[in-house]
């Protein structure tokens, strides 16, 4: 295992920056280093040396001197190949797979790859032609990163490495984030999934992929075609699952996991306690005990060291499964247990972050970072169960696939064998689907601008072919990350990760077999499971739960949450351009409050987002710094708060807008199409209303606020004007709004609000949140009245006959609207209670306003408007201007509805003045 970096194209440059792409791959490879510089090509090479210790140092070159490769990974099959290539007249020098493969290349070129059974990433500089071939393995087990420069006029110019460290410290491009991996990452959770990586303008080779450079250019390809072999041994017809199945199954597996104990230096095994890692273990430590002479497991040791996370009195420990292999293999196996904390993971983050390179799904890896920390004291190879899940069905949501390609091929005999084998983990799935519990969407907590910027974005999957889906997921979009996991985590500590199940000759022959060797009565990994009978314990193999290695984070985030809090509440977070400060710091401060309403998962992607950028963009002396320290003060701004929630400081990352300046997209003036006259409305920003706030003394301040410094033209003297406020806020203040997470729909809530049209903006009866809140106004007898209205309107093509019948207040019902201010991104709420009262009150809290006498006497009165971009509606008033007058003055809803935060305005009827 090593670490690998090139360059091509910087003429006198190569040396140096191969040199400094070198430095930063040192941890890789603590063992040796080497360079090779030509006119155009620059390979570096550091080593961990595992196989033919002595004698395999590289870059390699070919007794001809015509190719040179640096070379990262094992070839497990290398010894048939070297024998091959023997038989085909090479010599070999060393003893090492570095050999084999360079002498491969020479012999067969781009087709030998697809003959290398392992895991690599390499490069070969052809000093005949000047061509650099890099090459990724299979599945892409080891890392391959490159930037080509799209400016570069006189032939490529590229870089590449085992890491994007390495990239980065060529220093020939400008490190800046992909804003499209981002989004997709905090809105789908998808990473490691195509080839364009977080860094803008880095690129991930993919598996089982090429690039070759050249003179004249860079072309990417495959060099395998795995992939479609595999879907073509899915077509043929299946092998009956039977015994001897099994039998055949369970004797390759140990051959999988005995070609990867080929080393020179120790070998050890990752052992989480699931049935993955405990199988691999167990295949070893049964063969320590019956077979101890065997030279082929040497590396291992008398006895096996096992490295395991657990997490004592948690609700994920697994410490119980290890204990039960332990006790099993007693004397072949020697336990390493580490217990990792919160705060230890406080300490490690910026290390962790920096190790990892790209953001991560969860803190889980972090177990396994610190896994390898304690192995690398002990072992410099270590084998693991990486890759089994997506190639068995290792995660619940299978069933439902296969249930479905059950249902397709219409084998309903199988597909009811199946539902009452799975009863217990589909009711565990409908549990989560159906719990009431209404999450928030990361949009609610982005910025407006961003979101939009990639609303196209889509992400999707294979719903109803169980093999396909294995094989999405398998090389696109769950596996790869896993290995970037494990690649960045045991490399970080000069350890080399080796996964025997990902092995393409094992899945073939899983691929030949019938999907019930994969999924049957309900047990997922059926033939890996029969396979252990009596080499695993049965409390192990017969296992339904499944954890893995991972953290305790809902815990561990209760623990450490004011560290958190830290940065969700820093200046550099709020200046980011991807969030909205203020609705995530709230929305943390209510997971801090009550926790039983929220995960944790979307609070650690967003927090991974900001680490990442100041470990990798930011000042990296002061990034991360971290989570206590104090250079991530509290932010300066105005409070802001929730419904329900305490009130949460509110970083601004703008100068506050101009009371005379039109919203973005809007204009100041309008001529009303009701009355014929021009109108004139001047939105005012404010801070975030909060449940309680004094409604009226904030309208009184906010007009102060807007007369001390009024322009001369801005309202003209004696022209009318009214003081507009959205029914929204006097909602919030008046404690008829709730968090979505608060309301906790009943059943013909959820069912009704399938049958309503959400609207393009996302008000409305369309949420089961708001749904109920109806049903809570004016009860389920007129609700189900105003549904068969409804109903029968559209039969007769009468719309509207549901509001008519279910009355106003109910029309005024808003759901969460992603495009608007916190809270209202996030919550639903009921309309204001008494609208004409509160605007009585508030026209009389103006008047004893401290602003001009005369602005006083032309003040009209006080309008509650549930104004959208959709329509306008005039809730309550204190003036006698006719309702539909005021609202065909927001005909272009001038308010701004998204973070501009502008809930109130003056309304001016400039026609009423130049009349004067």
């Amino acid at each position: 295992m090593c670490g690998i970096a090139g360059t091509y194209g910087f003429g006198a440059d190569t040396e140096d920056i191969a040199r400094r792409m070198s430095g930063a791959l040192a941890h890789r490879g603590p063992d040796g280093e080497g360079l090779f510089v030509d006119d155009r090509t620059g390979l570096a090479h550091r080593r961990l040396a595992i196989i033919d210790r002595e004698h395999g140092a590289q870059p390699m070159t070919t007794a001809d001197g015509r190719y040179t490769i640096i070379y990262n990974g094992e070839a497990y099959n290398y010894l048939d190949l070297r024998a091959e290539l023997e038989g085909l007249g090479h010599v070999f020098r060393t003893d090492s797979d570095t050999e084999v493969l360079l002498e491969a290349h020479a012999e067969w070129g781009t087709d030998a790859y697809d003959r290398f059974n392992g895991m690599f990433a390499f490069a070969i500089h052809d000093a005949h032609t000047g061509t650099v071939t890099v090459a990724r393995d299979h599945f892409g087990i080891k890392p391959l990163y490159y930037w080509s420069d799209p400016d570069a006029a006189d032939g490529p110019r590229v870089v590449f490495g085992s890491e994007i460290r390495s990239l980065l410290a060529a220093r020939v491009f400008e490190a800046a984030p992909d804003d499209r991996a981002v989004y997709r990452y905090l809105k789908f959770r998808v990473q490691d999934d195509d080839s364009q990586t977080f860094f803008a303008g880095v690129h991930r080779l993919m598996a089982g992929e090429v690039l070759e450079i050249r003179a004249d250019g860079t072309e990417v390809s495959s060099f395998t075609r795995l992939q479609d072999e595999l879907r073509e041994i899915a077509a043929r017809p299946a092998r009956p699952y039977d015994e001897q199945v099994v039998d055949e199954y369970r004797e390759r597996f140990q051959e999988s996991v005995r070609l990867r104990l080929q080393s020179e230096v120790p070998v050890g095994t990752s052992l989480s306690g699931g049935l993955d890692s405990s199988a691999v273990a167990a295949v070893i430590a049964r063969q320590l005990r019956e077979q101890p002479e065997d030279e082929r497991y040497s590396a291992v040791g008398t006895r096996q060291n096992t490295f395991s996370a657990v997490f004592p009195n948690s609700s994920n420990d697994e410490e119980r499964y290890v204990d039960a292999l332990l006790e099993d293999y007693q004397s072949q196996i020697a336990s390493h247990k580490i217990t990792p904390q919160p705060a230890a993971f406080l300490e490690d983050v910026h290390d962790f972050v920096r190790t990892q390179e790209e953001p991560i799904i969860s803190t889980g890896p972090y177990a396994q970072y610190a896994v390898m920390r304690e192995a690398s004291q002990h072992v410099t190879v270590l084998l693991d169960g990486q890759g089994a899940d997506e190639m068995m069905a290792g995660y619940n949501p299978y069933f439902y696939v296969y249930l479905r390609q059950l249902r397709r091929q219409k084998r309903f005999k199988e597909l009811a064998s199946e539902i009452v084998g799975s009863r217990d983990i589909l009711r565990k799935l409908a549990r989560t689907k159906f719990s009431g519990r209404t999450s928030v969407p990361i949009e609610a907590l982005l910025n407006s601008g961003f979101v939009a910027e990639h609303s196209g974005e889509k992400v999707s999957s294979v719903q109803d072919d169980l093999k396909e889906r294995l094989l999405e997921d398998t090389f696109r979009s769950s596996l790869p990350s896993l290995l970037r996991y494990e690649d960045k985590n045991t490399m970080r500590f000069s350890i080399e990760g080796r996964v025997p199940f990902v092995d393409k000759e094992l899945l073939k022959f899983l691929f030949s077999l019938d999907e019930s060797a994969i999924i049957h009565d309900g047990w997922n990994k059926r033939i890996l499971r029969e396979s252990m009978d009596g080499i695993l314990p049965d409390m192990i193999s017969k296992r339904r739960n499944k954890i893995g290695f991972t953290t305790p984070e809902g815990e561990w985030f209760r623990s450490i949450a004011p560290q958190l809090r830290e940065i969700f509440a820093s200046p550099s977070f709020a200046a980011r351009p991807y969030f909205d400060a203020a609705s995530v710091l709230a929305l943390f401060d209510d997971y801090i409050a009550h926790p039983e309403n929220h995960g944790t998962l979307m609070f650690w992607r967003l927090l991974n987002v900001e680490l990442w950028m100041r470990t990798f963009f930011d000042d990296a002396d002061g990034a991360v710094r971290a989570l206590g320290g104090s250079a991530d003060a509290d932010a300066d701004g105005a409070p802001a708060s929730a419904p329900a929630a305490a009130a949460a400081p509110e970083a601004e990352t703008e100068a506050p807008k101009s009371d005379y300046v039109a919203n973005p997209g809007k204009q100041l003036d309008l001529v009303s199409a009701a009355d014929g006259h021009p109108w004139r409305r001047l939105p005012l920003q404010t801070e975030l209303v909060a449940r309680g706030d004094d409604i009226e003394s904030l309208a009184r301040q906010r007009i102060e606020r807007f007369a001390a410094d009024l322009p001369a033209d801005a309202v003209p003297a004696g022209a009318p004007w009214y003081f507009v406020i959205s029914e929204k806020i006097i909602a919030i203040s008046q404690g008829r709004s709730w968090f979505t997470w608060e309301v906790r729909p009943r059943r013909s809530a959820k069912v009704l609000s399938r049958f309503v049209s959400r609207t393009p903006a996302g008000i409305g009866l369309g949420d089961p949140t708001t749904m109920e809140l109806a049903i809570r106004e004016v009860g389920l007898p007129r609700v189900l009245a105003a549904s068969a209205a409804g109903a029968a309107g559209k039969v007769v093509g009468r719309r509207g006959l549901f509001y008519e019948v279910v009355g106003a207040n109910v029309r005024a019902i808003d759901g969460p609207t992603p495009y608007s201010a916190f809270p209202s991104n996030v919550s639903a709420k009921l309309p204001p209670k008494d609208p004409d009262a509160v605007s009585a009150r508030i026209s009389a809290a103006i008047r004893a306003a401290d602003i001009p006498a005369s602005l006083r006497e032309s003040f009209v009165g006080t309008v509650v408007m549930d104004a959208n971009d959709i329509g306008r509606n005039v809730l309550g008033s204190d003036v006698a201007t006719p309702h539909e007058h005021l609202e065909a003055t927001f005909a272009d809803n001038p308010l701004g509805q998204g973070r501009q935060r502008t809930p109130m305005a003056i309304l001016v009827d400039l026609g009423i003045a130049s009349q004067r």
